[in-house]
């Protein structure tokens, strides 16, 4: 292990380098946690102070710090091979045997082809391009705009970002992608139309994404994204009836659909994708974190049959993929990931995310109980989320400092949770045990408390 001094880390700490979604200031101001080593899903900090990663990373340690196959997986192809392109001409082992694996991984939701990326934003953005690209190739030219869900998050390029519905995510960058426009998201605690039973706001969202198509014009849509259960956005699970009826309106107006899995894809739902979950077969999928336990950068975007045959039976320059990464297919990437895959069958990590969710939810369920500030409680296998309130009645948000209480509290407590804007995520690793759980929810139990909730 890399010997590093407490006191020389903490006199540096956020004063040479920014943070990603946070305020330079702030992180100066207030500087972050630092992480030191990590087993099993336990983090130890700087001064040794040790807590269950309720955070999972960020959505995507499933496996757990401790996963010894795949980091030896990653040793040996650095040791062979530490990197070559993908680009036109060149390919290599990993990458091919990688393709073969997850053409079979992802047969039950339609997929035949990858093509891989460096993460979740990378993925995004190369299937809204696939998606402008498959119906120029089709000879719909005017087929360029993308609809959304507002509090969906789809990652932070250019593209990720106009399709984006949370505008932390997009003010500052404004302006962004042209055509992009987003319909409200079936959030049964907070949306336009006051309805609190989520199959009839699951049809009124529906509804809503008909008369944008209609309004924007049909033959001008090019995709519509959603990720199967919303995940920064407060973890919204959708009713189950909301993706298939998507899918309807999508096939009936000529319209893709994308279904952003970077989270949800290998099993934290409880199903191995989101879309399998709910019994949908996109046109796109995107896919990374879990994918190589967040042990490397690493994703893809999962094509169907129906999108890879209007590229492969194309003859003219607008099949011709002028779109890629240096790390594309990265050797060490797909080595990691191949590892990932039966590691992630062993421990049947889709049935212990169903399992555990569920206690997990009940956890959270039994605080809000006992927690005026606890306002909701939201979740889908080892998806949830608690927002948090001033006032139940008005369902005012509570202050920062108040979550910031809860925060330090659990951690104090031996909890790491994540904190977004007035909601608790909770996004543990998928191998953690009943026992994990009781202490997740003691650790929010005392944050609470101290909150004043």
């Amino acid at each position: 292990m890399i010997a590093h001094d407490s006191n020389f880390l903490k006199e540096n700490n956020a004063r040479h380098m920014w943070h990603p979604m946070a305020h330079p200031a702030e992180m100066i101001a207030h500087p972050p946690k630092v992480v030191m080593a990590a087993e099993g899903v336990t983090l130890t900090d700087v001064d040794g102070h040790r807590t269950i990663d309720a955070v999972g990373g960020l959505w995507n340690v499933n496996l757990g710090y401790s996963c010894d196959p795949v980091k030896a997986a990653i040793t040996a192809q650095l040791d062979a091979l530490p990197y070559y392109s993908a680009f036109r001409g060149t390919s290599t082992g990993p990458a091919i045997e990688l393709s073969y694996r997850l053409a079979d991984w992802f047969a039950p939701d339609g997929m035949v082809r990858s093509f891989f990326t460096s993460g979740g934003s990378d993925s995004v953005e190369t299937a809204l391009r696939l998606a402008r690209q498959y119906h120029k190739i089709r000879g719909d030219r005017d087929r360029t705009k993308f609809l959304s869900l507002k509090k969906g998050y789809h990652g932070t390029h250019m593209g990720g970002a106009s399709v984006n519905g949370n505008a932390n995510f997009r003010r500052n960058y404004e302006p962004l992608l042209p055509g992009c426009f987003h319909i409200p998201a079936p959030y049964t605690y907070r949306n336009p139309f006051n309805e609190t039973d989520p199959e009839r706001l699951a049809g009124l969202c529906a509804r809503a994404l008909e008369d944008e198509i209609a309004f924007q014009g049909a033959d001008t849509v090019a995709a519509f994204i959603m990720e199967p259960v919303l995940g920064a956005g407060g973890v919204i699970p959708p009713h189950a009836s909301f993706m298939p009826k998507v899918r309807e309106i999508c096939d009936r107006y000529g319209i893709l659909l994308i279904a952003d899995e970077v989270i949800t894809a290998f099993g934290r739902t409880g199903g191995w994708t989101g879309s399998r979950l709910w019994g949908v077969t996109p046109d796109l999928m995107c896919i990374a974190k879990a994918i190589t336990n967040g042990y490397f950068p690493f994703g893809a975007v999962m094509i169907s049959e129906t999108v890879a045959d209007a590229f492969e039976s194309n003859h003219d320059a607008f099949g011709s993929i002028g779109h890629g990464y240096t790390y594309s297919a990265h050797p060490v990437g797909c080595a990691a990931a191949l590892a990932c895959l039966p590691e992630m069958d062993k421990a049947d990590l889709a049935g212990n995310a169903a399992r555990r969710g569920t206690e997990l939810l009940a956890a959270a369920q039994a605080l809000k109980d006992r927690h005026a500030l606890v306002g909701d409680v939201r979740g889908k296998g080892l998806m949830v989320a608690l927002e948090l309130v001033s006032d139940r009645e008005t369902k005012t948000p509570v202050d920062k400092a108040t979550i910031g209480t809860v925060f330090e509290t659990a951690y104090g407590a031996g909890v790491m949770i994540r904190v977004s804007g007035p909601n608790i995520i909770l996004s543990p690793p998928l191998v953690i045990t009943a026992e994990d759980v009781g202490t997740i929810a003691a650790g929010l139990d005392a944050g609470l408390t101290a909150a004043g909730g």
